[in-house]
């Protein structure tokens, strides 16, 4: 069934109806790219505590807005956050779960995973320099493939994105012209296309236009049962977008090594790695405004750290390591606290 604005209005809404009377003790906004896992998460820690959460899939840009203005307990971004920006808004940031960011297409006759890609092609395309889909470039990964003499629609996200973060980041890592021209940001100049706003919009749009192409993540792939493109990674290996190679990808990571845990998976070296692997990030007061608030939300995370494996596997997620949960939640202790300086989580909790 193909995503529609509507469905993606009524998601929401029956999301918020799981809103109880803690829903301004528990709510977060930000980032589309992992709203299908947290609906789910919190779906089952409503049944299993009678709590629910509120949650705004408004991207990563009205994440951070949020939670800076002080509006939602917690905000949510597929960008992390520099230790300046975190330190200067008294913020602690940590990774909750990661997946892969997908090229879709809708082309008459190419099946899922037919159509394989590199990056240098696909910044081409993005960059407006490749505009036929039997144009030479992308003929020549595809031999076996019928590739229509038609015009590439492009399409890519419209508001503050951390997915366009790790888009854009990945192609300017692997072209020079892109890196350049367009660069990395959560919001970029874009050559050509036309805009959508979340991963639900994208994932509509190339659903409804022929000849199109676009990027989401992989949750909204299957959800939504686009056509996924392979990629060429790092290696030179061509792989599929599955939680295998999200999690090759991530093997790498050495989440201690940035503030706030901020590693960026893109183009990660490894036979298997898919090359558009990223984390999503919870941003949280260290001194909470609401301390009752930011001990529920806590709450809730170590909940889903713990209990939320499995149902983040099943929509092709990949858990966080069980060491880094550990730091994560050593950071809880010590870091985010209340007006009087009492810690809100314990490790013993």
């Amino acid at each position: 069934m193909k995503f529609t604005k509507i469905a993606a209005l009524t998601a929401v809404a029956l999301f918020a109806s799981s809103w109880t009377a803690f829903a301004a003790d528990l709510s977060g906004a930000g980032a589309t790219f992992p709203y299908p896992v947290y609906a789910k998460w919190a779906d089952a820690y409503k049944k299993a505590t009678g709590i629910g959460l509120n949650y705004q899939s408004i991207g990563s840009g009205g994440g951070i807005k949020q939670i800076k203005a002080k509006t939602v307990t917690f905000g949510a971004s597929d960008a992390p956050l520099p230790g300046k920006e975190l330190d200067a808004a008294g913020l602690a940031q940590f990774p909750m779960v990661m997946g892969g960011i997908v090229p879709v297409v809708n082309i008459d006759g190419v099946k899922p995973g037919e159509l394989v890609l590199d990056g240098p092609t696909l910044a081409k395309i993005y960059l407006g320099d490749i505009k036929k889909w039997d144009d030479p470039a992308i003929a020549k990964l595809n031999s076996g493939v019928k590739l229509p003499s038609k015009a590439i629609a492009l399409v890519h996200r419209s508001d503050g994105s951390g997915t366009t973060y790790n888009f854009s980041y990945y192609l300017s890592d692997v072209s020079p012209d892109w890196k350049s021209k367009v660069g990395t940001n959560t919001a970029v100049q874009w050559p050509a296309g036309i805009g959508a706003k979340g991963n639900e919009g994208v994932a509509n749009n190339v659903a409804q236009t022929k000849g199109s192409i676009g990027y989401v993540e992989y949750a909204y792939t299957k959800q939504n049962k686009l056509t996924y493109t392979k990629m060429i990674n790092k290696d030179g290996k061509t792989v599929s977008p599955t939680s295998e190679a999200f999690q090759a990808a991530a093997a790498n990571a050495d989440w201690n090594s940035q503030p706030g845990f901020g590693v960026i998976l893109a183009n990660q070296p490894g036979a298997a790695s898919w090359p558009m692997t990223a984390a999503t990030w919870i941003l949280i007061y260290k001194k909470a405004p609401d301390a009752a608030a930011t001990t529920e939300a806590l709450k809730f995370f170590a909940w889903s750290y713990a209990k939320g494996q499995d149902m983040a596997k099943e929509l092709d997620y990949v858990p966080m390591p069980s060491k880094t949960v550990g730091d994560v939640q050593k950071m809880w202790a010590s870091d985010i606290k209340d007006a009087s300086g009492k810690s809100l989580f314990s490790l013993t909790q």
